[in-house]
């Protein structure tokens, strides 16, 4: 906890810190996207293989979210957030520097296991910073747009970098913004003192990040070695093994990185879902966007990133001017059904894209539809998702949903690459490539679906909004 009140003015700081922080973690997951062919010819790797520079980061993400919440709540979120920039700085500066396949990977992993410090210490700081002030469905909603909007801009400052640099200060460009945030952390955050004492699960942290690796990449790997062999029969096998291990240890260990008793919350539970799914379909969809239009398109970096900034221009707008004002009118669940609706329109248009399609109209209205069912959704699923739990489990509850989002992109992003090079083949031609992304944009519209048939099933509608509540 704090150990004295924050003036209002060092909050805004604070939240500004936060935000980039949001910004840096899933900036990461995009940046690389117009840099991908230059990576592929450079490092050698192959059409099923190359999803692993975006992979190794999001599996190492998402697999130590709960481990990077519980040391938040145990050690403090300040010292978290601390080592867990430094650690993203090592891994950014490898990554950048690698000269084959092996070494891009293992950076991409560093950095995935920064940011999982990252995330969940600087959502605890949030909620230090704002939690019982009327600013709080403010703050949120920066932080909230913080994420889109980094995933958007990655792509467009990704093929700036990429273009009229080189692709390796994709990675590189990460360092000064963590050296600027570090430098004003000290001042700007609220100390936090270390609590409880209580032992750090390894072993589940182990179990669920190798589980998820090892699920992962069997259905990348399917494609090309086939779905029915036993080294991918094995894999599976052994993920799900240990995934089920994980939730076991969970049951039995005094100090667990996820208590189940969380997962049983409703609201919880359905905000949960509603992450999962959105970030399996809206990830998937900013990939093979850029893919369609360099490979089909024929666009360079630049212009392949330039296409997409209308979606971060309304992305902006919607999440910071409009959906406070709509969530206090309609509750988060309409929110979030309606955002999940609208994304999963705009990824069945985009789902029509030609082998000769024109970006004015192929990919723009379309991919402003999906963008803004996107703002829509998700600041009122985030909100709900941290409200839900109890104040001695933020660190955890961030850790969860941040965890959510991130699985739901990398596994959503797996199945769909297979399904792509399943239907187009090793050395497709335009029309072949164009074919199997018209697929898988079909496919994340129906993960985006069924997330907004889940949560109007399953989130008990508030009367009021979950952060009008909280503020």
């Amino acid at each position: 906890m704090s150990t004295r009140p924050t003036p209002r003015a060092k909050r805004w700081l604070g939240l500004a810190l936060i935000a980039t922080a949001q910004f840096v973690v899933i900036m990461d997951t995009s940046i690389i996207g117009v840099a991908l062919p230059d990576i592929q010819r450079e490092l050698g790797f192959t059409p099923e293989s190359l999803s692993w520079v975006f992979n190794a980061y999001v599996v190492a993400f998402g697999g130590l979210l709960l481990l990077g919440g519980r040391l938040s709540d145990i050690f403090g979120a300040r010292k978290i957030f601390v080592l867990g920039w430094l650690v993203l700085i090592v891994g950014s500066v490898l990554a950048g520097a690698a000269t084959n396949i092996g070494m891009e990977i293992t950076g991409r992993a560093i950095q995935g296991a920064g940011s999982a410090m990252i995330a969940p210490a600087a959502l605890t700081l949030l909620m230090m910073l704002f939690g019982g002030t009327s600013d709080l469905p403010k703050a949120f909603a920066v932080y909230g747009a913080a994420a889109p909007i980094g995933g958007t801009a990655g792509v467009f400052l990704g093929g700036v970098l990429t273009e009229y640099v080189s692709w390796p200060w994709v990675f590189y460009i990460t360092v000064p913004i963590a050296v600027i945030v570090l430098a004003f952390t000290a001042s700007a955050l609220p100390r936090t003192m270390r609590k409880a004492a209580g032992s750090i699960d390894i072993w589940g942290a182990l179990t669920v990040t190798v589980g998820l690796a090892a699920v992962v990449y069997a259905v990348v790997n399917a494609p090309e070695v086939g779905w029915l062999t036993w080294s991918t029969l094995v894999l599976l096998a052994a993920g799900i093994a240990l995934l089920v291990i994980f939730f076991v240890i969970q049951a039995h260990s005094r100090d667990p990185l996820l208590r189940l008793g969380l997962l049983r919350a409703p609201l919880l539970a359905a905000a949960n879902s509603a992450q999962l799914l959105l970030g399996a379909a809206w990830v998937s969809m900013w990939f093979f966007l850029n893919l369609y239009l360099q490979q089909v398109l024929g666009a360079s970096a630049f212009a392949a990133g330039a296409a997409l900034l209308p979606m971060t221009g309304l992305v902006v707008i919607v999440m910071i001017a409009l959906a406070p004002r709509l969530q206090e009118r309609f509750g988060a669940k309409s929110m979030i059904v309606s955002g999940l609706l609208l994304l999963a329109g705009g990824l069945f248009w985009l789902s029509f894209v030609r082998p000769d399609g024109v970006y004015a109209v192929d990919v723009l209205p379309a991919s402003l539809l999906a963008a803004l069912g996107m703002s829509l959704a998700f600041v009122p699923s985030l909100g709900t998702a941290i409200n839900a739990a109890p104040a001695a489990e933020t660190g955890v509850a961030s850790g969860l949903v941040s965890t959510s989002y991130q699985i739901g992109s990398a596994l959503g992003l797996a199945v769909l690459t297979a399904i792509v090079y399943g239907i187009s083949g090793v050395e497709p031609s335009g029309a072949e490539l164009t074919q199997g992304y018209s697929a898988a944009f079909v496919g994340a519209a129906i993960l985006a679906l069924v997330g907004a048939v889940v949560t109007s099933i399953w989130m008990v509608k508030p009367r009021v909004s979950t952060l009008s509540s909280a503020a």
